[in-house]
């Protein structure tokens, strides 16, 4: 932006005086109005600050109005206490999980709201819910209990070829990746695509569903930053696997991401609302809900649904460009959401709201992709329905050390000669993804024998990721 870049002083010039409005104002231009002249981005931030009732529902704009709503308009409502005791949560793996992620989960069960909860032997830190934590709720819905990334999935196509065709053809699936998918914030692929979700009635609903149609359909078949992957690899299956196929060696397609912005867009959206309407405690205010019988928790439940089927899309597009590109065609596909919420009939006959965030679906019988990293197997499991999980199962190996911890700890010729000795090509990816920064997958498999049954692995080989 050269000359043009905005500063403080500024702002300070149009009379912003808060430093968290000044400091959302200027991420904000940077991101979404750069290219603008530097008169019109004091303009409309000016109009912002003046009219910001008007821009509560935009989509850049939310966070930094929501700075300008008199104080008054929350001080007539009173802080809704939290349980003096909350209830009790059954914990799978506690070896594995850090007492802060713990602490978490005590604070979550203290919700006028919560009924039943569990924690995966994957759980880490996160905001609001700790990644890996189930937690069951009264006809309501926690934006954060699900995750900015609403309805973040996996999904495994497998071939029936076996590694001699995926080293014959090593190229070429590289090429796939390189031509076929797009990651990182804004990507697109780039080219026309038909899809029922992009015609769903859901996005005339709202206000904010309409202004976010046009992104979702450029980010269409896209995957996010982050832990986010497509990758090739090699699946055996067990006898008895229940999935009509022979046991023996397969080559797998598996990915793993979300509703893109779309989705974020949402629960920033919607989390916002939340803290608005649901005043928590300072400590829990990320944990604030939506009544499902308001008007807003209607909104969100609907929009939350929209998101998790179109992730689902996004997925069902990765492995059709990628099929098609090389020619060949699945014999079956297995896939879940891990950030999402359901509602559930408990065994008692009570319906509740349950928030996985970060944790697979593990019903009786239900299939699912616990996925490793990439030098580790991830495993193709069945759920048992084991009632003190709320039938649930880890979403992963988990994280057992921050991204920044992880760039520190490794170099970038570490980490390439740890994937060579794995024979794993990688495209893309930083060090902060280092296998070292994930727990043992098998331990935490160990953790939660009782909620899942393996039928089968996925050995990586070829992954791709944003470039970092």
């Amino acid at each position: 932006m050269g000359k043009s870049k905005l500063k403080g002083k500024d702002l300070r010039k149009i009379n912003y005086s808060n430093n968290q409005a000044i400091s959302l104002a200027i991420d904000i231009i940077s991101k979404h109005y750069k290219h603008s002249s530097k008169e019109e981005q004091l303009a409309l931030l000016h109009d912002v600050k003046q009219h910001y009732t008007d821009y509560l529902d935009h989509e850049h704009w939310n966070t930094l109005a929501r700075e300008f709503q008199p104080v008054e308009v929350l001080k007539e409502k009173s802080e809704i206490p939290l349980l003096k005791d909350g209830g009790q949560f059954q914990v799978f793996g506690r070896k594995h999980i850090t007492s802060n992620a713990y602490q978490q989960m005590e604070l979550a069960m203290r919700l006028p709201i919560a009924r039943k909860g569990a924690m995966m032997p994957d759980a880490h830190q996160g905001y609001g819910l700790p990644i890996g934590g189930v937690l069951a709720a009264e006809n309501a819905a926690i934006p954060y209990g699900v995750g900015l990334d609403i309805g973040c999935r996996m999904s495994l196509s497998i071939y029936d070829l076996d590694s001699r065709y995926l080293q014959k053809h090593a190229y070429r699936f590289k090429s796939s990746l390189k031509e076929r998918t797009n990651f990182g914030t804004g990507g697109e692929l780039g080219i026309t695509q038909e899809h029922e979700i992009l015609d769903r009635t859901e996005f005339g609903a709202t206000s904010l569903l309409k202004q976010l149609h046009g992104k979702a359909v450029k980010q269409l078949g896209t995957s996010g930053s982050g832990n986010h992957f497509v990758e090739f690899g090699l699946v055996s299956l067990a006898n008895d696997n229940g999935l009509d196929l022979p046991a023996g060696e397969y080559i797998g397609l598996l990915s793993h991401s979300g509703s893109r912005g779309l989705g974020a867009s949402i629960a920033k959206h919607y989390m916002g609302i939340a803290m608005e309407k649901c005043l928590l405690p300072k400590s829990a205010r990320h944990l604030a809900w939506l009544d499902l019988s308001t008007e807003e928790g209607q909104e969100y439940w609907l929009s939350m649904n929209l998101a998790g089927d179109y992730a689902k899309a996004c997925h069902d597009q990765i492995h059709h460009h990628l099929s098609k590109y090389l020619g060949i065609k699945p014999v079956i596909n297995i896939e879940n959401h891990h950030n999402f919420a359901w509602k559930e009939k408990q065994a008692e006959g009570e319906e509740l709201i349950v928030h996985r965030k970060g944790a697979t679906p593990a019903s009786e019988g239900e299939l699912g992709i616990i996925p490793g990293s990439m030098t580790a197997p991830g495993f193709i499991v069945r759920g048992k329905g084991h009632e003190g999980a709320l039938q649930s199962a880890s979403h992963g190996a988990g994280r057992k050390m921050s991204r920044q911890a992880a760039r520190e700890s490794i170099s970038g010729s570490a980490m390439k000669k740890l994937l060579s000795e794995h024979k794993v090509t990688l495209i893309g990816g930083g060090t902060d993804e280092a296998p070292i920064a994930y727990k043992n997958i098998e331990e935490v498999m160990k953790s939660q024998k009782d909620l899942v049954e393996v039928i089968g692995q996925f050995l990586p080989k070829i992954v791709r990721m944003d470039k970092n």
